[in-house]
């Protein structure tokens, strides 16, 4: 049988989804990818809205991040830089502070804040210089703790860990409380050291893209929503069944599955909602940064403080709620204006959308870098790739969808598939 011939369903057109098609057509397989919605992208998504590029939710791209050099180029993505630090607001201040030995215009602000101690400054440089020479590979054999407790036991004040460590990296994390293993926190904390955050000018969603253009033998069917997948066939929620030799869920799968309905990933969940202002509070390409304990807004960017492709002179800012909350969404508009004037002295903010994110990030303990072809072999059939089977980053995502892709065609050439359907299609 021709390569071409195998029925290989891709269900999800993420990132996980895309790279997994992307190494079987490198292996001359002809994929189809089954998508819920109208394009690609997964949770890496952007649309136009009333002349701006609204990303589904604030991302950023941290271009150290191994498997995503490895598929993405970063020259045709048109990527915008951030300055490698944060501007802070506390106590009607606003403070920047960053790393001087990348970017010596940040040397002085970060001296004369009163954000940390004298220690804290060392103790961010000794930390530094640790994760620098700690190995990707090191920092996922290491014993899990919480990332609050990680900076408690490396010396670090409680001002430092309230003021910096807890708004910027609850921001990445989706959650207030630093409970975020302690290895996902170094991880993190060495990629932004090694590289920078990035966005594309168009958006976030050009990393999809780019990652589809790629893809000339994958055929497509989107809004298409799988309600079941069994060993050799898909049913769609319309009712058509989709005949399939082997199948990657390349999503969330224990809806799909009849025997993994108690297996289900526990996810995160954030608001992002975007407003338009007159004028910008921070001019630099930095993110902002509430540290106040009391405050439900986490981080804000202007995303017109980097070249975007907005058709307005205004200023687009986004801001992030990571905090658990049942307002509706008026009086969240309400609140979050209130205290952009009170915290940032941002006023006049015009609401122009908010993305309600349910299944941002998943919620893993014992975290992963890697994961083997063959881990993700669910059934004979059936393979699983995402992010929510390693850790929660777009580098996961990646690797997941190739060791899926690599499961797949290991079992199709060491013959060890029982086809039953392959007559259909002789």
């Amino acid at each position: 049988m021709e390569k071409s011939a195998y029925k290989i369903n891709i269900i999800g057109a993420g990132v996980s989804g895309l790279i997994a098609a992307q190494i079987l057509e490198n292996y001359g397989y002809h994929p189809t990818i089954i998508e819920a919605t109208e394009k690609v992208g997964g949770r890496v998504k952007s649309d136009h809205f009333q002349g701006y590029t609204l990303d589904r939710g604030f991302q950023v791209l941290l271009t150290s991040y191994p498997v995503a050099k490895k598929y993405l180029d970063y020259k045709a993505l048109d990527l915008q830089e951030f300055l490698p630090g944060a501007t802070i607001f506390k106590n009607g201040k606003q403070q920047t502070i960053g790393d001087p030995l990348r970017k010596i215009s940040l040397l002085l602000p970060t001296l004369l804040s009163n954000i940390g101690t004298l220690s804290d400054k060392v103790k961010v440089l000794k930390l530094n210089t640790l994760l620098k020479k700690k190995e990707i590979a090191t920092i996922f054999k290491e014993d899990e703790k919480t990332t609050l407790q990680y900076l408690e036991d490396f010396g670090f004040s409680e001002e430092i860990i309230n003021d910096f460590f807890k708004p910027f990296f609850s921001g990445i994390f989706l959650e207030p409380n630093l409970d975020t293993s302690s290895r996902m926190f170094e991880f993190v904390y060495k990629m932004f050291g090694d590289g920078l955050a990035v966005l594309p000018k168009k958006g976030i969603q050009e990393i999809s893209n780019q990652l589809k253009s790629k893809l000339k033998n994958t055929s497509f069917l989107f809004n298409s929503k799988v309600q079941e997948v069994k060993n050799n066939a898909i049913l769609l929620e319309d009712g058509k069944e989709i005949k399939s030799h082997i199948t990657i869920i390349a999503t969330e799968a224990s809806s799909l599955i009849s025997n993994l309905k108690n297996q289900e990933t526990v996810w995160k969940s954030c608001d992002t909602l975007y407003f338009e202002t007159e004028q910008r509070v921070i001019q630099k390409p930095l993110i902002g940064l509430v540290a106040n304990k009391d405050a439900l807004v986490n981080n804000i960017f202007y995303h017109t403080s980097v070249a975007t492709d907005a058709k307005n002179t205004k200023e687009l800012l986004s801001v992030i709620v990571v905090k658990n909350h049942q307002l509706s969404e008026e009086h969240l508009i309400e609140k979050v204006q209130k205290e952009l004037n009170d915290y940032c002295k941002i006023t006049n903010a015009k609401f122009l959308k908010r993305y309600q994110i349910k299944n941002a990030l998943p919620n893993l303990t014992n975290i992963q870098y890697e994961i083997s072809s063959t881990e993700t072999k669910l059934k004979s059939t059936i393979f699983l790739a995402g992010d929510q089977l390693l850790n929660g980053s777009l580098n996961a995502a990646m690797i997941s969808g190739e060791r899926a892709a690599l499961g797949v065609i290991q079992t199709l050439e060491d013959g060890l598939i029982v086809d039953e359907l392959t007559s259909e299609y002789q």
